[in-house]
């Protein structure tokens, strides 16, 4: 299989001396994947992982994920391989690729070097997102859209948490719901209550911290147990170690990343408390758990979006519980 001659050029290879070869684990559903393997002038190998998919969306979501592993690396290099950029294929313009270090993954329960993932994903939090062009301080939101599973979310910039969180989270996917399901009367009231009371009371910009609001860092966005696990990153070599990938980035609350983390498991209460230890909780911290339970919210409401079902039911409960004790006027 020969490889496309716009990612000869991104990489600068040899044609003559690379082939490509299927892989496995695409991170979505419309993606397929594959591994370049080119040999250099020195006689050494190296590895890449590429991504492929047909369309708009997929240019959509390779752009975003190049934008997120970049975001990821440039602050703590180990914790995602790092992405060599994207783009179309020259001999097919409809195909879009992303290009990737390799990622050989190992056992869980192997040999690990390096800092832990609850150190990584603390560092991560802990380092202050960067300034987007054109602004004076860092914000929340994204430079470019990124995708959730298969939602291309709504990134735009704003200054402030719970306005972001409110409008660019919480109302945005309760339109791509209603899209995919129809209209709901009680989810809607129950989504723009959450929105309108629960958000200001609960992650208000002035009573978070003391009235100092929170400072936007770099969020993995998806980081569930199977976006997580352990490998060689590209040709560093050595043990494996803790790393992540498939990310969907952006800069927001350190503890909106802990949302789906506790959605779905997978990491427990010693990895918490590891974590904690260097990225402590956001004041007050006797409401912690229930912000936690809000921005686990959104991913209710985006796997509904995009699966329907049961997820609404686990919306609902989280929602009447958030209203109950923080939707008063």
């Amino acid at each position: 299989m020969k490889l496309d001659p716009a990612v000869i050029k991104l990489l600068n290879l040899d044609p003559e001396n690379t082939s490509v070869s299927s892989a496995g684990g695409g991170g979505c559903s419309s993606a397929s994947t594959s591994k370049i393997t080119s040999k250099l002038s020195g006689g050494t190998e190296k590895c890449f992982f590429m991504k492929t998919g047909q369309g708009k969306y997929a240019e959509i979501m390779f752009e975003g994920e190049h934008a997120s592993l970049s975001a990821i690396h440039n602050a703590v290099p180990t914790l995602c391989p790092q992405s060599f950029g994207h783009g179309r294929f020259s001999s097919q313009p409809s195909t879009s690729f992303l290009v990737t270090d390799f990622l050989n993954l190992t056992s869980r329960s192997g040999r690990k070097s390096g800092a832990s993932l609850a150190a990584k994903l603390a560092k991560l939090h802990i380092t202050p997102a960067p300034i987007p062009e054109g602004y004076d301080k860092p914000m929340f939101g994204f430079p470019v859209t990124t995708c959730c599973g298969d939602t291309p979310q709504d990134n735009g910039y704003k200054s402030s948490w719970a306005d972001f969180y409110a409008n660019n989270r919480l109302r945005f996917i309760l339109g791509r719901a209603e899209k995919s399901n129809g209209k709901d009367k009680e989810l809607h009231d129950l989504v723009e209550t959450t929105a309108s009371k629960v958000v200001a009371r609960l992650i208000g910009d002035d009573h978070l911290n003391n009235g100092k609001g929170v400072t936007p860092v770099v969020v993995h966005g998806d980081l569930w147990s199977g976006n997580a696990s352990v490998g060689i990153i590209g040709a560093n070599g050595g043990d494996p170690e803790d790393v992540v990938y498939d990310s969907s980035a952006c800069y927001a609350h350190s503890e909106f990343e802990l949302g789906i983390m506790k959605m779905f498991g997978g990491f427990g209460g010693s990895f918490l408390k590891e974590y904690h230890q260097l990225c402590p909780k956001t004041e007050p911290v006797d409401e912690y758990e229930d912000r936690v339970k809000l921005y686990e919210l959104y991913h209710h409401l985006n796997h509904y979006a995009l699966f329907g079902g049961g997820y609404k039911s686990g919306a609902v409960s989280i929602m009447r519980s958030l209203i109950r004790k923080y939707g008063g006027a």
